[in-house]
């Protein structure tokens, strides 16, 4: 699914983004969103996220502003180009995934999803032991 989804992302106006841009791009709130919130989100390091961030804000997709509640740390604010990559991008993948459940049968797919919820949980939960 993420090979299609950057793949249409490309054809739609958005060509220098790749699938490690997900790890920030998918967890970003609209408003903005911490770094170490991203990271416990995406299931990334602090490190990871912060290049991937770089990237993004090079590439004109954030920009990192002063949060106002909190003034020592930054909030990872997306630009319009930003925002309008996570539209498309849920645009498709909202597509794919409807394209998956009329292929497998839709309780098929919602079993599948519920599934794979419970197995990332339980990874998410052994890697914060680990």
């Amino acid at each position: 699914m993420q090979d299609e989804l950057f793949a249409r992302l490309a054809e739609e106006g958005h060509p220098g983004l790749r699938p490690q841009h997900g790890a920030v791009l998918g967890y970003l709130d609209p408003e903005g969103s911490r770094a170490t919130d991203l990271a416990q989100r995406s299931g990334q390091h602090k490190q990871v996220v912060g290049k991937v961030v770089d990237e993004l804000e090079a590439l004109g997709y954030v920009e990192r502003r002063p949060d106002p509640h909190d003034r020592r740390a930054k909030l990872v604010v997306p630009t319009a180009r930003g925002l309008d990559q996570m539209v498309r991008s849920d645009a498709v993948v909202e597509e794919l995934e409807r394209r998956h459940a009329e292929t497998v049968g839709h309780d098929t797919y919602a079993e599948f999803r519920r599934v794979l919820r419970e197995v990332t949980e339980l990874q998410r939960g052994w890697r914060e032991q680990g």
